[in-house]
């Protein structure tokens, strides 16, 4: 389940890759594969909470990922359980403090990677996530998590990546 979640942080390589766990953290786990060769690092949450008048959805998934071989950390990744409506933006807050992400499918990520780094510290230091979004179809959702053991598992996907 957590491959799946990995092979739409970045580009698609993760077939028959396994992820192995460094740190279940709070609601927080922590993961390293090997994928062409070079390490992946990534964090990664389910919400607590699901709202929206949805008949069915797929599996919700936050991720920080840390890629450097490419020279790439601190990736913020949204899979939301369903394609998003074209040009759909995603309103990202973290306790208080908000941030837009674009879409493209079932996917939402940040502009750039300033303001990526800005997501994974506010992951870190906070308490609350709040994600909402809205699907092909018109159907708005929130999504709630919690950021319990965040900093645990940043720390120990920085460690296992070296950054």
């Amino acid at each position: 389940m957590f491959v799946l979640a990995l092979a739409f942080s970045g580009p698609a390589h993760a077939k028959n890759v396994k992820p192995r766990l460094l740190i279940e953290d709070g609601d927080w786990k922590a993961f390293v594969l090997v994928e062409s060769g070079q390490k992946v690092c990534y964090m990664v949450s389910q919400p607590k909470k699901e709202e929206g008048k949805y008949s069915s959805r797929g599996d919700i998934y936050a991720l920080v990922t840390h890629r450097p071989a490419e020279g790439t950390n601190d990736v913020f990744s949204y899979i939301a359980g369903y394609s998003y409506k074209d040009g759909a933006e995603v309103k990202l807050t973290i306790d208080g403090r908000a941030f837009k992400l674009f879409t493209q499918g079932d996917t939402a990520w940040a502009e750039d990677a300033a303001t990526d780094k800005k997501i994974s510290a506010s992951i870190r230091s906070g308490s609350k996530m709040i994600v909402q979004g809205t699907s092909s179809r018109g159907t708005a959702t929130t999504d709630t998590f919690s950021l319990k053991g965040s900093g645990g598992a940043y720390r120990a996907i920085s460690k296992e990546c070296g950054v």
